[in-house]
């Protein structure tokens, strides 16, 4: 049974339970999330969610990531996230931490960016489709609410963009 770091509103961690319990009990914790960008600084790598995630199923993401497991830190997430999720091995550069609140969904993010032009091996477990979009296109749909994108995405990218581009 996999193990979560739990963690305070601000961050701070204050132990471990099941990744079901944190599920169930909408109990804070912590997460991993990467931007992807190109080499040259001009496209962010976008997917789309399976249609058989528990959470968010079969919506865009300009983001990939996960939650922290106990006793790994979020430097190590982020990199193991990005190895699984899209089989890249950049490194991951921490950009900024903030709290997300969707319903039950409670987590702090820790937002970094990897700059890759790939290739990419897709997990087919957690990906049904990826590819290369505008930054400014990613922008634009970022803030049109009819885009069918994750809340958290949304939230993330956004916040990224006041700050990274």
């Amino acid at each position: 049974m996999e193990q979560v770091l739990i963690v305070d509103p601000e961050g701070n961690p204050v132990g471990a339970a099941p990744r079901a319990r944190v599920r169930a009990e909408g109990l804070w914790h912590a997460c991993a999330a990467i931007v992807v960008r190109s080499v040259d600084g001009g496209r962010l790598y976008v997917h789309r969610r399976t249609d058989d995630k528990d959470v968010y199923p079969g919506l865009y993401d300009p983001t990939c990531g996960g939650v922290v497991a106990a006793g790994e830190t979020p430097d190590g997430c982020a990199a193991r996230e990005l190895a699984e999720e899209l089989g890249v091995t950049a490194v991951p550069e921490f950009r900024f931490r903030t709290p997300f609140v969707d319903g039950t969904i409670r987590y702090v993010a820790h937002v970094y960016e990897a700059r890759t032009d790939g290739p990419f091996t897709h997990q087919p477990e957690e990906v049904a489709w990826g590819g290369w979009m505008g930054v400014e296109e990613v922008r634009r749909l970022a803030a049109d609410p009819d885009w069918p994108v994750v809340p958290d995405g949304r939230a993330l990218i956004g916040e990224w963009f006041r700050w990274w581009v």
